[in-house]
């Protein structure tokens, strides 16, 4: 029985992750988004790392053939550091999107199957954190953190991208528990561990990759906020950082367009192939939404 069921969720697992790679919409939006790194790798090796350097070129140069995208009030090259903070960014979303989804569904699997006492627990702590205004939380820690690295910024973003997908894997795993293979599963040995892990979460792979893509824009978004309000990894650049600059030296009403205007149609652009990826596993998720 535990082999049969086993090999069941095996092909479930992998069904699901076809149907992921098959979809259009996820196929094309994940091109879109590799190339964007791949063009921002490429340009910083072709640009020497002192073109990131404060006085490379003339400050406010606008774009000419030698400098494509101008240069900024320290005469940085905007080219080189858009391609920064694109990866920069793009480091700090996996890293808080990775944990939110992984921390949270073992939190709602944990709660959901083995209930009582630990279900209690895990439930409150979860409604607390879905509480609390992680916004304004977010700012008092970066406030209080004299200087904020990619990593740290990735995981105080995480430290607040658990407790909706807990919330909902919990769910899952409460009604998932009540089916006759999970049932067998139990029958024939297997460990809550092992339940959990070989016969539950592969059923949830769909809704937890949606939930990772979806927590990666928040991740960049919350991180383009911070460092908006100047509560950003100051030491390293991101497409945040990249807009603090032009914003806090008015850039916008001394017409220096190409100073400001990069860094939000690198979010803008970002965003939509994420949210084309998110409709194409929605898709899969619930066949019904398909509108093209």
């Amino acid at each position: 029985m535990a082999g049969t069921s086993s090999k069941g969720k095996s092909r479930s697992l992998i069904k699901s992750l076809i149907l992921i790679r098959r979809n259009s919409k996820v196929t094309y939006g994940a091109i879109a988004y590799l190339t964007a790194l791949v063009l921002s790798a490429a340009v910083l090796t072709i640009y020497p790392p002192r073109s990131r350097i404060i006085g490379y070129a003339d400050p406010l140069l606008p774009p000419s053939p030698q400098h494509p995208l101008g240069t900024d009030i320290l005469g940085r090259e905007i080219l080189a550091l858009l391609a920064e903070a694109t990866i920069n960014s793009t480091v700090i979303g996996l890293i808080a999107a990775t944990i939110g989804t992984l921390a949270g569904s073992i939190i709602g699997f944990l709660s959901g199957y083995y209930g009582g006492k630990i279900d209690y627990v895990l439930r409150i702590l979860t409604d607390v954190f879905l509480s609390v205004p992680s916004l304004l939380f977010l700012i008092l820690i970066s406030s209080l953190v004299r200087t904020v690295t990619i990593v740290q910024m990735g995981l105080l973003i995480a430290l607040f991208a658990w407790s909706w997908p807990a919330r909902q894997v919990r769910a899952q795993a409460l009604s998932l528990k009540e089916r006759d293979f999970i049932y067998l599963s139990e029958l024939s040995g297997e460990s809550r561990l092992e339940i959990i892990l070989r016969e539950m979460m592969p059923h949830m792979i769909p809704w937890m990759t949606a939930n990772f893509v979806n927590a990666f824009i928040s991740a960049i978004l919350t991180e383009a906020g911070l460092s908006i309000l100047g509560l950003g990894p100051q030491t390293e650049m991101t497409l945040g950082i990249l807009l603090w600059w032009p914003l806090n030296n008015a850039a916008i009403y001394r017409g220096l367009w190409w100073w400001w205007l990069p860094p939000v149609v690198a979010l803008i652009y970002l965003f939509f192939t994420l949210y084309i990826v998110q409709l194409g596993i929605t898709e899969i998720i619930n066949p019904r939404s398909k509108v093209i």
